[in-house]
């Protein structure tokens, strides 16, 4: 292999790694679907956490009236 032949492998090299990372940077539609669907379900999973934590809260409430009632 001589010179000429090793530097265009080497550029040719360079230009597709520059051409893929360029590609790269900026997100298609599908990439933004995806993050909106796990915006979407991280937002969901929250509002569950939160919803789940007033009704344990109204429960020990509803536990302490009973208890306070009985006593």
């Amino acid at each position: 292999m001589n010179v000429i032949n090793l530097k265009k492998i080497l550029f040719i090299s360079l230009l597709t790694s520059m051409v893929a990372i360029a590609g790269c940077e900026k997100d298609g539609p599908m990439e933004r679907a995806g993050e909106s669907i796990d915006n979407a379900t991280e937002d969901a999973g929250d509002a569950l956490d939160d919803a789940t934590e007033d009704a344990g809260d109204a429960l020990d409430d509803v536990a302490d009236d009973i208890k306070d009632a009985t006593n």
